[in-house]
């Protein structure tokens, strides 16, 4: 028999240890491990723990993996898929950490960095891709993002007022339209 626990903190190691750039890079990781591969959760699901993960205080990996894992197994799937994508960062950090300084000033380590900044660019805009099939549905969603995109150059605001004002406008413009049908 398939031990759950084993598999969860496997997945999001896999996922912790091979994305790069934090939570948006991990979208399209996340996408394919956990609702193509392993049906963990629907598209619209991990949308949503994707937003509420963004919402909440800490990581939005973090977050989204303990959303995942307290759907799978409860509090202790959450701690484990939790444990498992914070592992790699750990175990990646310590190791940068007490060789890098030594390395930091050769061109060939800021030239990696360099690329790799640039390949987590593409990997956001993938996710922003495959995102907006599922998200904008109407002429109305359209005006939501275009305006929460302008929000977001024009004013330095947090996205947290951001997504819950992208919520609020949602939920009224929802209301007005069933009064209006009635």
């Amino acid at each position: 028999m398939k031990n759950i626990y084993l598999d969860l903190f496997l997945t999001f190691a896999r996922i912790g240890g091979l994305t790069f750039g934090g939570g948006y890079a991990m979208l399209p990781m996340l996408q394919s491990e956990v609702v193509e591969k392993r049906g963990w959760a629907t598209e619209d699901e991990l949308a949503d723990y994707y937003a509420i993960g963004q919402c909440t205080p800490g990581i939005i990996a973090v977050n989204t993996a303990t959303f995942i894992g307290h759907k799978q197994k409860g509090i202790l799937g959450g701690i484990i898929a939790t444990l498992g994508v914070v592992a790699p960062s750990l175990v990646i950090i310590t190791i940068i950490a007490a060789f890098l300084q030594n390395f930091a000033d050769y061109a060939v380590v800021k030239n990696a960095f360099a690329g790799v900044r640039v390949c987590v660019c593409v990997l956001v805009l993938n996710a922003i891709r495959k995102l907006w099939k599922k998200s904008i549905m109407d002429t109305f969603c359209l005006i939501i993002f275009l305006a929460a995109v302008l929000v977001s150059i024009i004013f330095d605001i947090s996205p947290i007022w951001i997504v819950l004002g992208a919520g609020v406008l949602s939920v009224v413009y929802c209301a007005v339209r069933r009064a209006v049908k009635k």
